[in-house]
């Protein structure tokens, strides 16, 4: 589909389900076309009693549901791996516990093929905004102390391009049914010189969550003048200062609008945030690059539209009551967590984690009233090449693809003993097999859909959700992966070196400490120079220009 036909659908306040039935041709045209929404049921009995544990609507899974989950899928391992084949092998996995999920949700997961294989798994869990930094520190001063590594693609300019890594064994790619990963994650992503070392465990990619009530109210739509979900970033703003004063719908509690992460500190995830507002902005259609001139490497980062971003952040920073109290210490996690799925606030953007968490977890109240759809896009987009401004006959959108997911690798310590080798291995692919991973993508598990049969309604309708809300969540990921103007983010080493610095240049901007939103930009584009210089300007060109295709 055309970039204009799309943006038009988008723009003209298509809901979900009447996008996803009139965007055949899109559908027929992509990795998430036809082929899934006929597909019959694949493995029926098994994906059918994975997804009733413990059941939508049934409270949070538990260590417990985990550890079923792991055994029920351990088929593919066991056509592989003999019992007890790997006695005495003791493996160190390195990951994080984001919300007590991740690296906690693993360990239930392994536990039936520990017990199978002999195998033994010893854990390093780090907090996310401290993940980043042991990470780089390991390669830095040559300690790598673990045999298996989650991580995300945007780091394997830092671990494969140093050979950090071994390569995936052929086997591995047939258990784990590699090409029934959507479109966007099949290669370059995940390999390096033509080597392939990622099994993916996520597709990654942030969309906007919103309180349908909060357009249904009287009281607010008298408010703020609108019946439906903002669908520019201008809309964003004028929403979230309109709604000043009134009340919550579900909890009586104040109404607000937009929530910003404003504690930037989160080990370079944070930056991922005011990404989402500055792609619509300076993701032009016709240029790839929106963070680096791809011939310099010059930062785009403090050009106007990547300014106009920032000051968008500013402006309700500086407007009484358009946050909720305290929201200078409201991390990501507390904006999705602690604030949206808690009742507070109507629009948030974030990974899919919200809409799996939305029915699915003790802690959420707005399951019922909640909608997805992708970012917004904004009625001007700053070219680059041009150095000028434009005005899209329709919103310019840009779904910011933050992360490129979570995947599973294994390191290079690993690669002289067969044994343990093949042990790491088969870990890793058993936490990416195709029918677990249908659980992960359907209950809290920090990832979301990343593979074509995870777009099957039907197998999600059969554990409890519906299928309104199954258009709107499973749909926003859809349009995101497949949108012709997805804000890519770049492979290349010490990216995270890039998002952690602009994270203290946004703390110190948004706590008033620079004059304007382009003295802030200007701080994080000349600490940018700093790192690319230290790298190596020639070497991170080549890099870049690859990582886009040019």
């Amino acid at each position: 589909m055309k970039l204009e036909l799309f943006n038009r659908i988008v723009a003209m306040q298509a809901n979900r389900r009447d996008f996803m039935r009139g965007a055949a041709a899109l559908a027929a045209g992509t990795a998430l076309g036809s082929s899934m929404a006929g597909r019959a049921l694949a493995q029926d009995n098994l994906r059918a009693q994975l997804l009733a544990i413990p059941g939508v609507n049934k409270g949070s899974p538990t260590d417990a549901d985990w550890q079923k989950v792991g055994e029920l899928c351990l088929g593919p391992t066991k056509a592989n791996v003999a019992e007890g084949e790997f006695a005495g092998v003791e493996l160190t996995f390195f990951g994080i516990n984001n919300q007590g999920l991740h690296n906690i949700l693993f360990r239930g997961m392994l536990k039936g093929w520990e017990a199978y294989t002999g195998a033994k798994i010893n854990w390093i869990d780090l907090a996310q905004a401290d993940y980043n930094p042991r990470l780089q520190q390991s390669i830095a001063t040559g300690t790598v102390d673990f045999d298996i590594l989650a991580m995300g693609a945007p780091l394997e300019g830092d671990t494969a391009g140093k050979g950090l890594l071994d390569e995936m064994p052929d086997w591995v790619k047939t258990q784990i049914d590699m090409d029934d990963y959507v479109g966007y994650l099949k290669a370059p992503v995940g390999t390096w010189d033509g080597k392939t070392y990622r099994i993916s465990i996520d597709g990654d990619c942030h969309t906007m969550s919103y309180r349908k009530d909060y357009f249904t109210d009287p009281a607010i739509t008298a408010a703020t003048g609108m019946t439906e979900p903002p669908s520019t970033w201008a809309q964003v703003q004028a929403f979230t200062k309109a709604i000043k004063g009134q009340k919550d719908p579900l909890t009586g509690g104040e109404a607000y609008g937009f929530l910003d992460p404003l504690k930037y500190g989160w080990g370079g995830f944070g930056f991922y945030f005011l990404g989402d507002r500055a792609a619509a902005y300076a993701k032009h259609p016709d240029d790839s690059a929106w963070l680096f001139d791809p011939e310099t490497m010059k930062p785009r980062v403090n050009n106007p539209g990547w300014v106009q971003a920032i000051q968008d952040v500013l402006d309700l920073v500086g407007t009484d009551g358009a946050y909720p109290p305290d929201q200078l210490n409201a991390d990501p996690n507390s904006t999705a967590f602690s604030q949206f799925l808690a009742g507070t606030g109507s629009m948030v953007c974030w990974w899919g984690d919200v809409g799996s968490n939305a029915k699915t977890s003790d802690s959420s109240i707005v399951g019922d009233v909640t909608g997805f759809s992708i970012n917004p896009g904004a009625d001007k987009v700053y070219n680059s090449k041009t150095a000028a401004w434009e005005t899209p006959a329709t919103p310019n959108f840009a779904p910011n693809m933050a992360y490129l997911g979570w995947g599973i690798y294994v390191t290079n310590r690993v690669s002289s003993d067969e044994k343990k080798r093949k042990a790491a291995w088969s870990a890793a692919a058993h936490l990416g097999g195709k029918d677990l991973s249908l659980w992960m993508a359907a209950y809290p598990s920090g990832f979301q859909p990343y593979r074509n049969s995870h777009f099957n309604y039907e197998e999600y309708e059969a554990a409890g959700y519906d299928r309104a809300f199954l258009e709107d969540y499973l749909g926003s990921n859809a349009d995101s992966y497949n949108h012709p103007n997805a804000a890519l983010e770049p492979r290349i080493p010490g990216i995270f070196q890039y998002y952690s610095i602009a994270e203290d240049e946004l703390m110190k901007g948004v706590a008033g400490q620079y004059g304007s939103a382009q003295e802030i930009a200007d701080a994080i584009a000349a600490d940018w120079e700093k790192i690319t210089d230290q790298i190596g300007r020639d070497s991170q060109i080549k890099l870049y220009q690859a990582s886009l295709g040019d």
